[in-house]
């Protein structure tokens, strides 16, 4: 089981959108793709961005999500 859960991480992501304003998150899916984008990053030699000492690249992706340490960026601030 995933810690912290799905919803909890939509939330974190989710939390500095204004009311009215559209969500960055609306899915598992774009969780999913974002954490794995990271753990690809930690993968290829990315500093971690939290303490990662004997975790996982996923675990540590999902936990700098949580803790606020990286941001899923719309599609618009992409660009």
């Amino acid at each position: 089981m995933l810690h912290p859960s799905y919803s909890d991480l939509m939330k974190v992501v989710n939390s500095e959108v204004e009311p009215g304003e559209a969500k960055v998150v609306n899915s598992r899916y774009s969780i999913v793709m974002a954490t794995a984008k990271r753990a690809r990053q930690i993968i290829s030699g990315d500093e971690p961005l939290v303490n990662g000492a004997g975790k996982k690249p996923l675990s540590v992706a999902v936990e700098e999500l949580n803790e606020s340490k990286i941001k899923i960026l719309s599609d618009d601030e992409e660009e």
